[in-house]
């Protein structure tokens, strides 16, 4: 039988929720010769990605690395190294991503108490101190950049009351890390994990995560082995660490992405890098307010590099998004849990986020939902 022809990709122009476009220089060194996981050249590779690591997240943390796989093994990670059979687990939902903490957490043996907050909404804190009603917990789980929803939580308060409930505050950042601020340190949060095909704009593959020292006191004194040997910290940190111990072998060439990818990052400046996010992800609000859509969460709680739109009464949601994939070589995203057929999701993330992508993605969208009968405003 004769081999199939070589898999050559469309080029798209990607506005969903993730992946996000990937830079030429990004894509460049993923293409470098692959050498060995435990080459000094590649050990100094790594060195590298933390502590770029840990500037993009704000913390001076010894536990910051990258994990071989996606954001959703970052997750896994942090609930499997802190949580052991018995810990009681808190849980804020307001969205998807908050119902897979609470399911990870369950796995690993946690009880979990859940609030269940307003999809669409940044979570509430006093919802939250409410449920937990003083009760003593191991484990506040709050989603930062809620991916599902386009809500956007600030932390501060969370660690307030982490403090009072005497727990551990593990954050969501998947959505956040290098699109807004996430200052690790600042905010007091204990461990935290994110994926890199999002604002990095690196590739999906690799879940950056940091554990504080609280946490790591926490791993250190654990009564029981980590329920994945995979996802183990106290053992890949002997391998990213001065030991250099074998773990697994380690994606080599993903980690030449994500160090370009990091190098990007600080070379334009965080608060560039955070102020082109709101300004353009404010200039995407504005236009397709002009057009006669609504946007699903209110202002002040918007993620910048996701925007999530109610679809008018009447358009059919597959349709939309398929004609501007087949038309304009557009993707958005679509709606996730209760938001499902109801809205979109519009990103803006890393390179995706341009004053040209968001003037040829309100372009697109205006034409594709006259053509499906809805009457867009006219803006002059």
């Amino acid at each position: 039988m004769a081999a199939p022809p070589a898999f050559v990709p469309p080029t798209r122009v990607l506005h969903g929720p993730g992946p996000s476009e990937v830079a030429p220089s990004v894509l460049r060194a993923l293409a470098a010769p692959t050498i060995g996981h435990l080459d000094p050249a590649f050990l100094g590779l790594l060195d590298a990605v933390r502590s770029m690591l840990r500037q993009v997240i704000g913390t001076e943390n010894e536990l910051t690395l990258p994990m071989s796989g996606t954001g959703s093994l970052g997750m896994e990670t942090c609930i499997d190294n802190l949580v052991e059979p018995g810990d009681r687990v808190l849980v804020g939902i307001h969205g998807v991503f908050g119902q897979r903490l609470a399911e990870v957490a369950r796995r690993a043996g946690g009880e979990v108490t859940v609030v269940e907050g307003e999809w669409g909404r940044a979570l509430d804190v006093e919802q939250v101190r409410k449920v937990a009603a003083g009760a003593r917990f191991k484990l506040l789980c709050v989603v930062h950049a809620e991916t599902s929803t386009g809500a956007l939580t600030p932390l501060p308060p969370f660690r307030a009351l982490a403090d009072e409930l005497g727990a551990l505050l593990l954050v969501d950042c998947v959505t956040s890390l290098g699109g807004v601020p996430v200052e690790m340190d600042a905010v007091g949060a204990d461990a935290i994990y994110a994926g890199t095909q999002k604002c990095l704009s690196c590739p999906p593959g690799l879940a950056p995560v940091s554990f504080s020292p609280r946490a790591r006191a926490a791993l250190d004194a654990r009564k029981h082995k980590v329920q994945s040997w995979y996802a183990d910290l106290s053992l890949i940190a002997q391998y990213f660490g001065g030991e250099r111990l074998y773990h697994h072998t380690a994606p080599i060439n993903m980690l030449y992405g994500l160090h370009e990818a990091l190098r990007l990052v600080l070379e334009e400046g965080l608060e560039a890098r955070y102020a082109r996010h709101r300004t353009q992800s404010a200039a995407l609000a504005v236009g397709l307010e002009a057009m006669g859509l609504k946007l699903a969460v209110p202002a002040a709680e918007r993620l910048p590099p996701l925007t999530l739109v109610e679809i008018p009464q009447g358009i059919d949601d597959g349709r939309v998004r398929k004609r501007l994939l087949d038309e304009h070589n557009i993707e958005i995203g679509g709606g996730l849990g209760k938001f499902k057929g109801r809205a979109w999701r519009i990103g803006l993330m890393g390179e995706s986020c341009q004053p040209e992508r968001v003037t040829g993605v309100l372009s697109a969208l205006r034409s594709v939902l006259e053509a499906e009968g809805f009457r867009a405003t006219k803006t002059r």
